[in-house]
């Protein structure tokens, strides 16, 4: 029995597989803590792990003009509001988190999180206690009032202290800020050593600007010591300049007044110095002056004040003899100088007294130099007189006498001879006071044989006897030798 053939019915084909729907991508999942640490270095870390790109770019906008703003104002309130855009940004990022799925494993995200925030934050508070030791250091310079410190500690600032603790280095730039001030104000006081007031006022206005700061007094003073260190300077008269302006300048009630001190050490030795330079180049005036002023101001100097009694009155009579001087050489009237009229005193001068006074003989030389010289000078310096002489006229009578003209035999002519009068101002020298007025008689050879005179006329009635040397040395004895 043949076995029976089976056949397998065809199968039907599958129906073909719809398509897979595209898929639907869901909010990342990421760690809270992992977002909030990224957020936490202010650089939109966080945001990017979540995936939120338009959060994390303004992030870092919003992050850069905060930081902009807290280095341009570098003021305390600025720093709070990036400190509470740090934790808002820490903050909203730890909430979004939350508010989403989680990865199987946060290992990865706090790690690279981390890897970000760790570094800016501990940059942040490495440069920020970096500028505090600056700021510190400044601070102590500025006690210590050394301003070269100062500007070496503040050079070391850079961009990223400002960022870290714009306020504190903003302090250091205030600080170096008034060190230029003083270094200008400085260098005013060096040039008003010079004696030189105007720079001394602006020097003084420049400390003072800075001394109505708090916290100044160290780093002024000092400026004020290094100036009252350099007097007196070598330049006596300069220094009496500025320890003048400093005893006249009104009391400021700060560290700039003990500049007077200063100048009523100072000044005493500068004035002496000062009046003894003026000597040296015979400028009298202006060293009796200087001499004055010690006597007047600091009498109580007693050492000081003798030299200078000295001075004052060494300057005096050089003084007065200069004047004596110009007196006797200007010609007012004729023969005579002008001391005939405006007589002056030379302290220096001997008095008149008993003795030969020696005389300064002016006027009428024919007579007085006939003079003898014991009784003479050409030096004011020596004399005790000084003798205005002025034009000889007709003394007293001594006789009259019958002349016969030689042309008209018979004719007889009465001549009378007179003494020579000499008008005569004798000034004592020492005080410049008139100690004689009057006119000098002097003796003669009256009626000689022959008569001689110059006219064609008759010869004149009235005539002058012709003295001799000693009748004019016995006229002007009672005047010279007493």
């Amino acid at each position: 029995m043949d076995d029976p053939t089976y056949s397998v019915p065809p199968v039907p084909p599958l129906p073909p597989r719809p398509p897979t729907p595209p898929a639907v991508r869901g909010p990342r999942q990421a760690d809270p803590l992992a977002v909030a640490l990224g957020n936490a270095s202010l650089l939109g870390v966080g945001y990017l792990l979540l995936g939120r790109r338009l959060l994390a770019g303004a992030a870092v906008v919003v992050t850069v003009v905060l930081v902009s703003v807290v280095v341009s104002t570098a003021e305390p309130w600025a720093e709070i509001v990036v400190g509470a855009w740090w934790v808002a940004v820490v903050a909203h990022g730890w909430f979004l988190a939350r508010a989403g799925a989680r990865p199987a494993s946060a290992r990865g995200q706090r790690l690279v999180a981390a890897g970000v925030a760790l570094p800016v934050l501990l940059a942040v508070g490495l440069l920020r206690f970096d500028a505090h030791t600056i700021e510190r250091d400044v601070d102590e310079a500025r006690r210590d009032g050394d301003c070269a410190k100062v500007l070496s500690a503040q050079d070391e600032v850079w961009f990223g202290h400002r960022v870290a603790d714009a306020p504190g280095t903003a302090d250091g730039d205030e600080v170096v800020d008034t060190c230029e001030r003083l270094r200008d104000a400085g260098a005013r006081l060096t040039t008003g050593l010079t004696g030189d007031t105007g720079a001394l006022e602006a020097g003084f206005d420049g400390l003072g600007t800075v001394l109505d700061e708090p916290g100044n007094d160290e780093i002024a003073g000092s400026v004020l010591t290094d100036f009252l260190d350099g007097l007196p300077t070598d330049d006596a008269c300069g220094t009496v300049t500025v320890t003048d302006w400093l005893r006249d300048r009104k009391p400021s009630h700060d560290a700039r007044d003990r500049s007077a001190d200063t100048a009523e050490r100072t000044a005493p030795k500068a004035l002496v110095k000062c009046g003894d330079d003026h000597m040296t180049a015979e400028d009298w005036t202006q060293a009796r002056t200087r001499y004055q002023q010690l006597l007047d101001e600091y009498p109580e100097n007693a050492g000081l004040a003798d030299q200078a009694r000295k001075g004052v009155r060494k300057a005096t009579l050089t003084i007065e003899l200069e004047n004596v001087r110009r007196l006797l050489e200007t010609s007012v009237a004729g023969d005579q100088p002008e001391y005939c009229t405006a007589p002056a005193r030379y302290s220096g001068a001997k008095p008149y007294g008993k003795g030969v006074n020696r005389g300064l003989f002016h006027g009428n030389d024919g007579y007085t130099d006939r003079l003898p010289g014991s009784w003479r000078t050409d030096d004011p310096a020596r004399a005790v007189l000084v003798v205005c002489a002025g034009a000889e006229q007709d003394g007293t009578a001594l006789r009259t006498c019958p002349y016969e003209r030689e042309q008209s035999p018979g004719t007889i002519v009465n001549v009378t001879f007179h003494k020579t009068a000499i008008p005569v101002k004798v000034y004592e020298l020492r005080t410049g006071k008139l100690v004689a007025n009057r006119k000098v008689q002097i003796n003669g050879e009256s009626c000689p044989q022959r008569l001689s005179y110059w006219s064609v006329l008759d010869p004149p009635s009235d005539v002058r006897a012709t003295p001799s040397t000693t009748d004019i040395r016995n006229a002007f004895r009672s005047l010279i030798d007493r």
